[in-house]
């Protein structure tokens, strides 16, 4: 068996491609969101009058492995934590870092985006903010309940509590052989694609419910999987770029064939989405080792911020949002305004008004502040909240 359970006492090398990938998602977030406001398809709390095919085919693209990435680094995210904690430390941990921001969140940073979404959509809607608070709270008002941005941590948490009876089986001796036996089948060459069954068939389960939750926790448990043996990333790194090939490619082609109405554009929706999404997803986790093996100031900056980062920017997005789609002004000034601006805003809030209290740091599921000698240098990374 070549696992990498070892010692629980050691603990392991940071993976900063991890690190450097969970950033990535989280940065992705200032495109994804502000392109959403001028998106030929789907509604969203803000429209621009005019709209931009580009922009929206590009964030189809990146839709379709972005959050599936977020919940494949969260599963990886918890492979980690249990090395150093029991079930019980696990479950407190998530408690803090999961629910606690999930209810202040949903009470405190959501409500905003729904006020303005109103004001926008409603020109004659004229109550202040203080008035509107309540309706956010009716389902008739708001057309059901929203929880914005939040409902993948309100998921995560979820799924943190439900697999966690698997992942300390896995931990155990018999649950280490039978990790072993699936190990050695999926890393046989070509069989890394085989899991792509399983989001498939979860997506089979729940075909019109969106964010599908079977979807979503297969993903978060084949996160776990993929970083408990080191014998997952030689097979990575085999497949990479074939994978890039097939997922780029089949997108392409897909958007080709749509664009010149060969094909209707739900054609075999499902099995291209989550191909797509499997075949990026191993790119990324390849290319990623290969490309980002140590941390700088950047990461280790906004690696900690990124958890604060996902809960606020969409309510910044959204403010700042219904502003500018006021100007007279063509698509590509608005779409970067609102991207740079947001990004801005958002980070200055996080240094701001997040980072450097333990009140607000526990309110955004941050580990408290430790004191420091005087004159010593921080060496401090911060464990993911997700």
């Amino acid at each position: 068996m070549n696992t990498q359970m070892g010692n629980k006492s050691v603990k392991p090398a940071r993976r900063w491609d991890i690190d450097w990938l969970r950033l990535l998602a989280t940065l992705l977030l200032f495109y994804i969101h502000p392109s959403r406001i001028f998106y030929v398809w789907d509604p969203f709390y803000i429209k621009n009058d005019q709209l931009s095919v580009v922009a929206s085919w590009i964030s189809l693209f990146i839709d379709h492995w972005h959050m599936p990435l977020f919940f494949v680094l969260a599963g990886a995210a918890s492979w980690f934590a249990l090395r150093r904690r029991t079930g019980g430390q696990y479950v407190v941990e998530r408690l803090k870092r999961l629910l606690v921001p999930f209810i202040f969140g949903f009470l405190v940073i959501v409500p905003p985006q729904l006020y303005f979404a109103a004001r926008h959509q409603r020109p004659d809607y004229a109550e202040s903010y203080l008035q509107f608070y309540p309706r956010f709270f009716d389902s008739g008002f708001t057309g059901g309940i929203d929880m914005g941005q939040l409902w993948y941590i309100l998921y995560l948490f979820v799924f943190s509590l439900i697999a966690l009876p698997l992942f300390l089986y896995l931990r155990r001796e018999s649950g280490g052989r039978l990790l072993n036996k699936v190990t050695e089948f999926l890393t046989r060459p070509g069989m890394i694609f085989v899991p792509v069954v399983l989001p498939l068939l979860a997506d089979a389960l729940l075909p019109h419910f969106y964010p599908n939750p079977l979807y979503y926790i297969t993903y978060f448990l084949l996160g776990y999987i993929l970083v408990a043996d080191a014998r997952f990333e030689r097979t990575i790194d085999r497949h990479k770029l074939v994978a890039l090939i097939v997922g780029v490619g089949l997108f392409v082609t897909w958007m080709v064939l749509t664009l010149t109405k060969v094909i209707d554009p739900d054609w075999l929706k499902p099995v291209r989405t989550t191909l797509i999404a499997w075949c990026c997803l191993i790119a990324l986790l390849g290319y990623a080792r290969q490309f980002f093996r140590s941390a700088n100031k950047f990461l280790a900056y906004f690696g900690q911020a990124g958890y604060p980062l996902y809960i606020i920017h969409q309510t910044v997005i959204i403010i700042l949002g219904f502003y500018v789609v006021q100007w007279q002004a063509g698509v590509l000034l608005k779409l970067l305004t609102i991207m740079v601006g947001s990004f801005v805003i958002t980070t200055v809030l996080y240094d701001l008004a997040v980072k450097r209290t333990n009140i607000t740091r526990f309110l955004f599921g941050m580990k408290p502040l430790k004191k420091q000698q005087p004159g010593a240098p921080s060496t401090r990374q911060e464990e993911p909240a997700a």
